[in-house]
């Protein structure tokens, strides 16, 4: 007896996904084997076996990535101060490769002969796992349903779900949920009412952060330790990369640090608003800027600061696995392993100021910088340099 043929579904145990679930199902005689990577969302596993089996599911693959996600892909990005438009962390941006990395993995050792994901027809997302899947599984034949289907609307997804007896979740209101990603590193809400520019984001959708007026009246204050350009210790304990972020996210939720509202140029060309939380990278973006500046010399970080947006966008538009992002990496680590000490943060009502930076670095020279007389700069070489300059500006 000839096997039924497969489907590998990245599948969150939410509306959208089983919905497409069930859409495979009806439209492709096929079975279907449901894929979570647990990067540390708020993940309810009950609900995933309890939604993915109602609709007859027999393969359901939950994978904890968390340590891996944050260790060789947030941990790179934050090396490389990755900021699209200068202001978006990249949250959801780097959470796709890794997803589409293992889905592909998990789609050849069950044979399947095509994956499916759930990314809207407007969206980044549906450009970030296809360039993934087409890294490591050119020959798999993609699934989108959502450029496909007649299910063009919000409206549509919930009347189709009634139709097959899918649950609808609600939000805290009551009402249909706002399009929500959330992983360890950040949580982004759109649609509903922040579709619209002028309209003030509502308290109530932010999960992870406390508003700034509502947060303690006394500072916290946090010392981050690096090694090699990695996060290794939070107050002198060393922790996972993922429980380490996991408690960056914490002290920093709690101080109201990590809120952007942004409206951001698609890579597919056009404009979207979203509201993004990303607390704990907040924390450690302006850490990792703090311990570079008292351990690199000037050229290789403004090297870094040159390439910085390129980098960043790179991530965005899902080239991850690309030969300019590795090259672009290649230089964002040249001096990686000098990178090493402490910074002492302090967090309050929204604002993080940095209290000391240590190191036994010897790019920072106390004595060269000092105010007091001494013999290590020689105050003539300033004439001269000023001088060279005065012939470039002839140039």
């Amino acid at each position: 007896m000839k096997s039924q043929k497969k489907i590998v579904l990245a599948y969150s145990g939410g509306l959208d996904t089983s919905i497409i679930l069930k859409w495979l199902q009806e439209n492709y005689n096929t079975e279907v084997i449901t894929y979570t990577a647990d990067i540390g969302q708020e993940i309810n596993r009950k609900r995933i076996l309890k939604n993915a089996k109602l609709l007859g599911v027999k393969k359901i693959i939950i994978e904890n990535l968390k340590d891996t996600f944050v260790k060789e892909y947030v941990y790179p990005m934050i090396r490389g101060h990755a900021l699209y438009e200068g202001t978006y962390f990249l949250g959801t941006s780097i959470a796709r490769p890794l997803i589409a990395k293992r889905q592909i993995a998990i789609a050849k050792k069950y044979k399947a002969y095509a994956v499916s994901h759930g990314s809207t027809g407007k969206g980044n997302d549906q450009v970030r796992f296809e360039l993934g899947y087409h890294y490591f599984g050119p020959k798999l034949k993609v699934i989108a349903p959502w450029r496909i289907w007649k299910l063009n609307s919000r409206t549509d997804l919930i009347k189709y779900a009634k139709k097959n007896r899918i649950p609808i979740p609600k939000d805290k209101k009551g009402a249909p949920p706002f399009s929500v990603d959330d992983n360890l590193f950040h949580t982004s809400t759109e649609g509903k009412v922040l579709e619209n520019p002028k309209n003030q984001a509502p308290e109530y959708i932010f999960q992870r952060t406390t508003s700034p007026e509502k947060a303690p009246n006394k500072a916290s204050y946090v010392t981050i330790s690096f090694k090699n350009g990695d996060p290794i210790t939070v107050n002198g304990k060393k922790l996972t990369p993922g429980n380490l972020l996991q408690k960056l996210n914490i002290v920093a939720g709690k101080n109201g640090i990590g809120r952007v509202d942004l409206v951001e140029n698609r890579f597919i060309g056009i404009k979207s608003r979203g509201i993004y939380e990303t607390p704990g990278g907040t924390l450690l973006m302006t850490a990792h800027r703090a311990i570079e500046s008292v351990t690199l010399d000037k050229e290789t970080m403004h090297k870094k600061d040159e390439v910085m947006p390129k980098y960043a966008e790179l991530i965005y538009n899902g080239y991850w696995y690309s030969k300019a992002r590795f090259k672009l990496q290649k230089i964002v680590d040249l001096k990686k392993n000098k990178v090493n000490g402490s910074v002492k943060l302090k967090l309050y009502k929204g604002n993080i100021t940095i209290i000391s930076r240590q190191t036994k670095s010897i790019a920072y020279s106390m004595k060269k910088v000092s105010f007091e007389e001494n013999k290590t700069f020689n105050k003539s070489y300033v004439e001269k340099f000023i001088n060279f300059h005065k012939k470039k500006l002839s140039f």
